[in-house]
């Protein structure tokens, strides 16, 4: 029989490469996506991946309990993928009201919608390394305790707990992914792999002279989004729900990542990278380091394509958009 999925958050890069597996894999797909009149600029990733005629989209929005229920009634998901949220670290300190209610709240309203109305289908949150914060461990697992460091990872360590708390109080197949920085020519152009990508690709047609970063010597754990929706559909098949870490294993600095978008196109970063004091953090997450080991033990998972391979896909696709909008 061919399963149904809802997915929160489907215009976004992991709902747009989620859909995509789930389509090949035979799924009816839904997607939740509020009513806007910008909706051809909100598609414009499942248009890139050419799947946007096989998505069935619902109106609605996570912070709407009663909408969800309806929606829930109407759809009758076998799994719920809640990847929505307000998930640009550097708004949540200029809106942690907003990121409250939509990133944490939300969840909520998605799990009380699924429990009234659907309490046998199976759920996924996307929680985040952001979480972790200030490390209290070298390289972080999911025993490792939290301390976030921004409202958007207060947030989503909520959704967290949250998820977890209607597993073991209402029975529910509910898994969090605890998903490390993962990226893709998809990302939003405020993330800064993305960021990265994008000023190098104008710097090497000219269009742009210079990019411009705060703190280039934070380490991240990057990996491909295409990768990490794989995690998220396997967590749902599995007999028990749990929680995974899904990472590479391997931190990298901003400037390194920098230096990979730059030499792929034959440029020096120092020629063009400026520091700029005023895109730091109130307080930064100076290093995060996933540990994927449950993940590969209990799913069969692991990372597939490498941070190199990655920013030169993302280069390559920067350089492609800029080339088309000169035609």
């Amino acid at each position: 029989m061919t399963k149904t999925a809802l997915i929160t958050g489907i215009t976004g890069q992991d709902g747009a490469y989620l859909a995509q597996l789930l389509l090949s894999k035979g799924y009816e797909v839904h997607g939740l996506a509020r009513r806007s009149s910008t909706a051809d600029v909100n598609t414009m990733r499942l248009k890139w991946l050419g799947i946007q005629n096989g998505v069935r989209f619902v109106d609605g929005d996570i912070t709407d309990l009663s909408g969800l229920t309806r929606t829930m009634r109407d759809v009758r998901p076998d799994e719920v993928y809640n990847l929505a949220a307000q998930s640009f670290v550097k708004s949540s300190w200029q809106q942690p009201i907003l990121t409250g209610n939509v990133t944490g709240i939300g969840v909520t309203n998605v799990l009380e919608a699924l429990r009234l109305e659907i309490p046998e289908a199976r759920f996924y949150q996307a929680s985040s390394s952001e979480m972790y914060g200030l490390i209290q461990e070298p390289m972080q697992s999911e025993t490792t305790p939290f301390h976030p460091r921004s409202p958007y990872a207060v947030a989503k360590a909520y959704g967290h707990w949250i998820t977890v708390n209607y597993r073991e109080s209402f029975g529910l197949h509910a898994s969090s992914g605890i998903l490390f920085n993962h990226e893709s020519p998809l990302r939003g152009i405020e993330f800064v792999t993305r960021k990265v990508t994008d000023a190098v690709a104008r710097i090497k047609m000219g269009l742009a002279r210079e990019l411009r970063l705060g703190n280039i010597d934070a380490r991240r754990d990057w990996g491909h989004s295409r990768d990490y929706v794989r995690a998220m559909w396997l967590m749902l098949q599995q007999e028990q729900p749990d929680d995974y870490v899904v990472a590479t294993g391997r931190t990298t600095t901003v400037r390194d990542m920098c230096r990979i978008a730059f030499e792929h196109v034959g440029l020096k970063m120092d020629d063009h990278l400026v520091i700029d004091p005023e895109l730091f953090r109130p307080a930064e997450v100076e290093i995060l380091l996933g540990n994927p080991a449950k993940a590969k033990a209990k799913l069969g998972w692991e990372a597939t394509i490498s941070l190199e391979e990655m920013i030169r896909e993302m280069v390559d696709a920067d350089l492609a958009r800029h080339a088309a909008a000169r035609r």
